[in-house]
């Protein structure tokens, strides 16, 4: 029998599940067998010396849920070109033949498409269903959906103990080098203060914005009880451009940094501030909490919840983007296409579009965050106008998402 391999690669995040049982079921209902290829590109390299691979039955899929985030077929961080074989790529062929493999079923973000993209160059058959939680790619991104709504619940959840203590909370999130996912789920957390690697913190004017809103809802406050919520991205940037980054951490198999340290610096930076500023003494005297030499200044505590974030449920619209891109994908690499990334899934249209265009970086658009800056939210700059463009649909909306 016919085989399509599917592999995940790089982070994990919700809805791959979904991709890997979309794909399997797919490859079923046209005759074929999907086989789970583990362990990322780690796996396909190594495929030759496997002796069997699982393979993706109605009574194997039954065994995992769509809905659970990570991901049934494993993950690392290769890349293959990187490989210090020679062979690697007629290695991966000779793979695949013995296990009569016809194409690739991908899923991953930019570096896993980077990685795609080289193995269609060398004729091997693959389709990349766009994974990424950072949602920096060009098309939209199984994983950022269930990530947005996890960091949300999260800024939310601070709050309780932030406003007990009276603290500021500065919660790190990933993202690498776009701020899709602090920025959207900022927003729905309701933080007060966003800091997305688009725009270089202007840290006078984040402080300003903090101690502004902080202290006036506890002076407001009939018990003298507030918080002030930071979502932060990892991938921040100082006024001067900047990184900030713990060179200690050192860099991936990618060879790119392993960012670390801006919800840490952030609080540095707010911290020698408070402890600084007369006006800071002057409040905390009024309000009653001073307590010289032990308790003089507004506390900043550093949240990281890391890996949670793209842990535990996918949210709905990722498992059923997942579905979607896991299904398509087997269709196009029957339909004869290769080196490809598929967008989505639309009535009786699978549209995509090359992986070489899709993975290149797309950014927090800034024009939109003046929208939220005109709402009170703090993005670490001076708050810019918001020019409105008043635009009538013509067309027909069918689609709830999408």
């Amino acid at each position: 029998m016919e085989r399509i391999g599917v592999i995940t690669s790089g982070g994990d995040c919700g809805g791959l599940n979904a991709v890997v049982k979309g794909t399997a079921y797919m490859a079923n209902n046209q005759g074929m067998e999907a086989v789970v290829i583990p362990n990322g590109y780690a796996g396909l390299y190594n495929l030759i010396k496997m002796e069997k691979l699982v393979a993706l039955t109605p009574a194997r899929l039954d065994q995992f849920s769509s809905n659970f985030a990570g991901s049934e077929a494993g993950h690392s961080r290769v890349k293959v070109k990187n490989i210090k074989d020679p062979e690697k790529y007629n290695r991966i062929k000779e793979g695949m033949k013995k296990f009569n493999i016809i194409g690739l079923v991908i899923s991953g973000g930019d570096d896993t498409g980077s990685v795609m993209v080289d193995l269609d160059n060398e004729g091997i058959r693959c389709i990349h269903a766009p994974k990424t939680m950072d949602l920096d790619l060009q098309t939209y991104s199984v994983g950022g959906d269930s990530t947005i709504n996890r960091i949300a619940q999260i800024v939310q959840d601070l709050k309780t103990t932030g406003r007990t203590h009276n603290r500021i909370v500065v919660t790190e999130v990933f993202g690498r080098y776009a701020g899709h996912t602090a920025f959207r789920g900022g927003v729905a957390g309701e933080a007060d203060c966003i800091l997305i690697p688009e725009i270089p913190a202007d840290w006078e004017e984040v402080y300003r914005r903090v101690k502004r809103r902080f202290t006036r809802r506890i002076r407001l406050s009939d018990v003298r009880a507030g918080t002030y919520t930071i979502v932060v991205a990892e991938g921040l940037r100082n006024a001067d451009g900047s990184e900030i980054v713990d060179e200690s951490a050192g860099v991936d198999s990618f060879g790119h940094k392993k960012l670390a340290g801006a919800g840490k610096f952030v609080c540095q930076e707010l911290n020698k501030r408070f402890k600084t500023d007369p006006e800071i003494k002057e409040f905390m005297r009024d309000t009653n909490q001073m307590v010289e030499g032990l308790y003089e200044a507004p506390e900043v505590r550093e949240v990281r919840p890391g890996h949670l974030v793209r842990s535990g449920m996918s949210s709905a619209y990722d498992t059923s983007f997942g579905w979607e891109a896991g299904a398509g994908s087997v269709l196009l690499l029957l339909g004869g296409k290769s080196g490809y990334t598929i967008v989505g899934v639309d009535g009786h249209k699978i549209r995509y579009i090359k992986s070489a265009e899709a993975i290149v970086p797309r950014h927090v658009d800034l024009e939109q965050i003046a929208l939220y800056e005109q709402l009170g939210i703090c993005f670490g700059r001076p708050v810019e106008e918001f020019h409105p463009q008043f635009i009538e649909e013509k067309r027909k909306i069918t689609r709830i998402y999408g």
